[in-house]
């Protein structure tokens, strides 16, 4: 799961600006902003799957296409927390490079809000792979008014994991909705047990994951159909709330984070857990880095994922239907890119290379090209035989350690996915509190105990708003 890191508030909130300066400043620095150097059939592609591991098989697969396209490919592994202003440098010095791979929605929506992406390429690029080959609801997320920003390639969705064992000792329901939610925490917060891990860190863009995926539960949404931030709706505030009863009054003491909350899981300390589904190859206990400690575990390294269970979407008091959320991330073309050798490059890797591309991590990973015109499943159905991640000790197919009801509903998630603003037109917005974390630091002060959690809402809405302006 990659995550950003908390930059400046100025560098966020002026990011508009300073590209637009950093452009203009660049044009003696190397190609004038905007314009395209000669084609030399060599690209630069920047990749966030930037572990070791998922490194080196990267590096295969463009291996295999640099024989047979002749084009050279400089692969660049960058943070995502560093992303924006690795762009910024980059635009400044006419150097950005021909593509990113694993470009997340609300970065892909403030690259495009900034004029920084060739949507008439990736336009043309899922023209010719065949729109109705990938999933709709993930075509519509990286689109806008149905064009494409970018080529959607894979989505991660986010998950709620509990001990179905100890659910079904307690006499309890699946923790599917807000009351039984609430009803499992509070019960089975005793003694050494804490009732639930999730996300408090006021610095850590997971936080907001874990609430916004609480939130659209509870049909919250961050701004309305006139763009208006409603934060502070009653809806929000309710989802506010709960947040804090599950995150302060049943939750481990001090501030949370993501590996804090997926250690506590694993060692039986807790019996949920808010985490993304590229948890599913760690909780199988083939990960050497992030191992079950229960003490079931000791024994038998499948015990957690054997007695878990899985929630993909809730259900909120204020909400008629459940929500998932999710994130689908994209090969995105900057505007200098060298356009044939680009769209070869990313044609190749969403045909031959796609099963290499998305088997890396499959748990997080899960394709949104579901086939070809010829095969409509072919791809979905390679994604259910995939081996685990490259990090996994020993790579065990999907579909011979999770049963395919999950699969199914992992699967399903992608096509019922939602996430705030971008329904609404306001994708640059999400890219920037993804930046500056408005929304996580009035959680981290509400899960302190310094707000209660109406002025949490409040201070929320009032921060995001500014943002907005500072946008305009």
């Amino acid at each position: 799961m990659r995550m950003w890191s908390r930059r400046s508030r100025t560098g966020a909130a002026g990011l508009a600006a300073a590209l637009t300066a950093a452009l203009l400043a660049g044009c003696s620095a190397g190609q004038a902003a905007g314009e395209r150097a000669a084609p030399d059939k060599k690209i630069t592609v920047w990749t966030q799957e930037n572990l070791p591991a998922r490194m080196a098989a990267t590096r295969e697969v463009v291996g295999r296409f640099e024989k047979r396209s002749g084009i050279d490919v400089e692969l660049v592994g960058v943070d995502e927390g560093q992303l924006p202003q690795l762009i910024m440098s980059a635009a400044a010095a006419g150097n950005l490079p021909d593509v990113i791979a694993a470009l997340p929605l609300g970065q892909t929506w403030q690259m495009y809000a900034n004029g920084l992406l060739d949507t008439r390429l990736a336009s043309d690029i899922v023209e010719d792979l065949g729109p109705g080959t990938f999933n709709a609801n993930a075509l519509r997320l990286a689109s806008d008014d149905g064009t494409p920003l970018a080529v959607p390639s894979d989505a991660w969705l986010q998950l709620l994991v509990y001990r179905a064992d100890l659910l079904k000792k307690a006499g309890l329901a699946r923790p599917d909705s807000y009351g039984a939610l609430l009803k499992a925490a509070a019960k089975l917060d005793r003694g050494r047990m804490d009732g639930i891990s999730v996300a408090s860190d006021p610095g850590d863009v997971f936080t907001q994951q874990s609430f916004e995926s609480l939130a659209l539960a509870n049909d919250c949404q961050l701004v309305d159909g006139k763009g208006d931030v409603t934060l502070d709706s009653p809806a929000c505030r309710r989802s506010f709330a709960a947040y804090r009863t599950l995150a302060r009054d049943h939750g481990a003491p001090g501030t949370q984070t993501l590996d804090s909350t997926r250690a506590t899981y694993f060692a039986g300390r807790s019996p949920m857990l808010v985490w993304s589904s590229f948890l599913l190859d760690e909780l199988s206990g083939q990960r050497a880095d992030a191992t079950p400690s229960c003490p079931e575990c000791k024994n038998d390294r499948s015990f957690l994922s054997d007695n878990s269970g899985i929630v993909t979407a809730l259900k909120g008091p204020d909400s008629e239907e459940p929500a998932q959320y999710g994130e689908v991330t994209s090969w995105a073309v900057t505007r200098t890119a060298e356009r044939d050798a680009s769209r070869d490059f990313i044609t190749y890797m969403m045909n031959a290379g796609y099963e290499d591309w998305f088997g890396m991590a499959p748990e997080g990973k899960i394709p949104v090209r579901e086939g070809t015109a010829e095969d409509p499943e072919k791809y979905t159905r390679a994604w259910r035989h995939s081996r685990l991640g490259v990090e996994a000790k020993e790579r065990k197919r999907l579909d011979a350690i999770y049963p395919a009801a999950l699969l199914d509903q992992l699967t399903d998630g992608v096509s019922h996915m939602r996430r705030w603003g971008i329904a609404q037109g306001e994708g640059a917005l999400v890219g920037a509190t993804n930046g500056e974390l408005p929304v996580p630091k009035a959680l981290g002060e509400m899960t302190s105990g310094n707000t209660p959690p109406d002025e949490a809402a409040r201070n929320a809405d009032e921060e995001v708003a500014a943002l907005r302006e500072s946008l305009q």
